[in-house]
């Protein structure tokens, strides 16, 4: 038997199930790569979305209790707690990269704001000084928008 036969077949065996292997774990990690970023931006388009709602539904009910403070209150507050937006922040927070983390949190501390402005009534809806709080709160989105967008184009 001619050994360099064997020892040619034995090689061309080696070299073709390594490069088997290699091209499954670039593959895999690929799609783990992938299969992150949608993750990510799923739960971010749910958290910019549940604090969208939130602020929705906070400013609808201000309105429509507009003269009376004490179920202004409770219903802005009741509105901002079915609302979600706790629970997808915990879930932003634990599940995105630090700095994405700070500015889901600076979107949700303007939202809070906002919470106390309605809640409170205080300045009326109508006033420069909500506008200031508004923007404060549009300024944050517009900002977590570019960040997220920048997040899953590095990371893809």
């Amino acid at each position: 038997m001619d050994w360099m036969t064997l020892a040619g077949t034995g090689l061309g065996a080696v070299v073709g199930v390594g490069a088997t292997l290699l091209a499954d774990r670039v593959r895999w990690r690929r799609e783990l790569t992938e299969r992150n970023r949608q993750e990510r931006r799923e739960i971010y388009v749910t958290c910019l979305t549940k604090y969208r709602q939130a602020y929705e539904d906070m400013h609808t009910v201000a309105v429509r209790h507009r003269g009376d403070p004490e179920a202004r209150d409770a219903a802005v507050r009741e509105a901002f707690r079915a609302s979600g937006c706790d629970e997808v922040r915990e879930s932003a927070l634990l599940c995105a990269p630090q700095e994405m983390s700070d500015v889901i949190e600076r979107v949700y501390e303007a939202l809070r704001d906002l919470l106390e402005v309605f809640a409170s009534g205080q300045p009326s809806l109508d006033s420069p000084e909500l506008q200031e709080h508004r923007l404060r709160y549009g300024k944050a989105v517009w900002a977590a928008r570019a960040s997220i967008r920048q997040d899953l184009e590095r990371r893809a």
